[in-house]
């Protein structure tokens, strides 16, 4: 059966998470890049523990709350720097093959739409800013079940606003949890496999691990 959507994570899939640190690696110093990979760990790991608690507030406070946890960490990085990376998370880079992909598979006829963790303004800030608002066709976040993946009703906002069964949707995270919770629920899924990284979940696999986003556009 052609798949009638194709749904996509947004950090770290379509948008670059570690590109607002990068914007400033000259004044945060030599431990940039741990920097921002706990800055990331943390982001994830408080929506994780929130969900598990039942004590959901939006990805934005925890964006804010783990990048505190990072300058606690890393003394050497200037606290004084903490607006500019906000801000910057706003405007993250989306990943180089992102557009042409988007367009392809949209000129083949399917839905185009992402789901993610992010709060409603975060994610339309950054699909304004990466100019994917022409070709994207819906947005939807975990705000709307005030739930974060991998629960169930996070993946069935897609499926109960299409109208349609999970097999019909292809999903894309370069997350593997995050591909662990959408295949159990019954999507089509695509880990985005960036880092080269080992497999993990490998009772929820699967269907397809690409490097990147780009063989998407020949109907992979």
């Amino acid at each position: 059966m052609p798949l009638a959507a194709y749904v996509f994570d947004a950090y770290g899939t379509l948008f670059d998470v570690h590109a607002a640190v990068r914007r400033h690696a000259q004044a945060i110093g030599p431990d940039g890049q741990a920097f921002s990979e706990l800055w990331r760990a943390k982001q994830l790991e408080y929506s994780w523990v929130r969900s598990l608690m039942g004590a959901y507030v939006d990805f934005w406070q925890l964006t804010e709350q783990s990048l505190d946890y990072a300058f606690q960490r890393f003394p050497s990085a200037d606290p004084k720097l903490k607006k500019s990376l906000l801000d910057a998370y706003w405007e993250l880079d989306c990943y180089p093959e992102v557009p042409a992909v988007l367009r392809g598979l949209k000129e083949r006829g399917a839905r185009i739409a992402i789901l993610s963790n992010g709060s409603p303004a975060m994610l339309a800030s950054a699909v304004k800013n990466a100019a994917l608002d022409i070709v994207i066709d819906d947005v939807f976040s975990v705000n709307a079940v005030k739930a974060f993946k991998t629960a169930p009703a996070v993946y069935d906002l897609v499926t109960t606003q299409y109208r349609l069964y999970p097999y019909a949707v292809s999903f894309q995270s370069s997350n593997r949890w995050d591909i662990a919770g959408a295949t159990k629920f019954g999507f089509r899924t695509v880990w985005i496999n960036r880092y080269d990284m080992p497999d993990e979940y490998k009772d929820y696999g699967p269907a397809l691990i690409l490097p990147s986003l780009e063989s998407l556009q020949f109907g992979i």
